[in-house]
Parts: C-alpha cells; sequence; structure tokens
C-alpha cells in the first residue's frame, strides 16, 4: 500500500536532517501557589498588570506558547485572548520534542471542522457529523508531525507544524498550524492545541 501524501511528505521532511526542537508549544501544571489560593493570568508580563484569570492551584494541561524576553513570564492562550503567568509558578511537564503530543486538538473555521487525538483515539468532526478515525501511521523529526489516519476506507491526514496560528475568529493564540487533506476533499486548514479537549 503506498504511503499517505502527507507521510511522504514528512518522510522527506525528516531525511532532509533534523531541525532544531522547539521548545513551545509545552504544558505545565500550576506549581508552588497554596492550596486555597489561585495564580493570577495577566494581560501583560507583569505583576501589575490587569488579572484577566486565575489557574487553580492544581491546573495541569496549561498551554505555554512562549516566554518573556527575560523569561519570567510565560504566554498562555485562553478562549479569549492570550495571557501572563509568572513562570516560576509553573512546571514544565516533559515531553519528547519528537513525538506526537496527546492530547491533542485541532480545529478549522471556514469551513468548520475538529479532530481531535487522545490516548483512546482520534475523532473528525464538522457539522455533518462526527466519525471515529483509526491511526495507519506517523512520522516525526521535523518541526512538527504527521498523522495518518483511515477514515471509513479513505484516508485522512494531519499534518502539524510548530507555527504561530490563529483560527480566524478569535483573538486565541495557538503555537500549532495544522493542514488536513483527504485524497477526495478540500485541504482544511486550521490550528491545534495542546490543552486537554
Amino acid at each position: 500500500m503506498p504511503l499517505p501524501r502527507a507521510l511522504l511528505c514528512a518522510t522527506t521532511l525528516a531525511l532532509a536532517g533534523p531541525a532544531a526542537a522547539e521548545p513551545f508549544p509545552a504544558r505545565a501544571a500550576v506549581t508552588g501557589v497554596a492550596a486555597g489560593d489561585a495564580l493570577n493570568v495577566r494581560a501583560a508580563p507583569s505583576a501589575g498588570a490587569e488579572v484577566l484569570a486565575t489557574l487553580p492551584p492544581d491546573a495541569t494541561g496549561v498551554e505555554m506558547l512562549g516566554l518573556s524576553p527575560d523569561g519570567t513570564w510565560a504566554r498562555i492562550g485562553r478562549p479569549e485572548g492570550e495571557g501572563w503567568v509568572a513562570r516560576r509558578f509553573l512546571a514544565e511537564e516533559p515531553a519528547d520534542p519528537r513525538a506526537v503530543p496527546v492530547p491533542l486538538a485541532c480545529l478549522g473555521t471556514e469551513p468548520f471542522w475538529n479532530l481531535t487525538v487522545t490516548a483512546e483515539g482520534a475523532t473528525f468532526s464538522t457539522p455533518e457529523g462526527e466519525r471515529a478515525l483509526r491511526e495507519i501511521g506517523r512520522g516525526t523529526g521535523f518541526s512538527g508531525f504527521v498523522l495518518a489516519f483511515d477514515d471509513d476506507g479513505a484516508t485522512r491526514d494531519l499534518t502539524v507544524v510548530r507555527a504561530a496560528c490563529s483560527d480566524g475568529m478569535s483573538d486565541r493564540p495557538y503555537g500549532l498550524t495544522a493542514l488536513v487533506w483527504d485524497r477526495d476533499g478540500p485541504v482544511l486548514e486550521g490550528c491545534c492545541t495542546l490543552a486537554p479537549p
């Protein structure tokens, strides 16, 4: 059986040589915050900036998108945009930059679609409905990764690259850009998040 298009592309990029590992986006857990207290999410990387929201002291899966120039503040994505939290209160969860991060939630608009990958499997949904996908291949080794799925007899490919992304409908920043396609359909563009679905 021939390899899917996206897997061939990933293999070609991987053979071209390894890219420098990009540390972001990355998942982190809140640490050092007392029970009953909360970690402030601020509008700018400053203790004097407006508080936009809070994170509970036991929060996990916080998606860090980058650091302030001095490295003391972490930029995080929020449903309404972005925010900043003091880096000393986040413990980065270890991750292999060559591995496919799970959970992973990808989405796009115009047309609307979602592709969610968890340890239990993957689902692809559009306004017309949702269906389970069976993974049939993956490729890593460049500044992203590729997953190939069997979608009811057709191959659906997901290519994800570590690059800033906007969903075009909100102010929320994303650290991963995605392309989804199958042999007969249009290429779908979108963004992915490491935050649990």
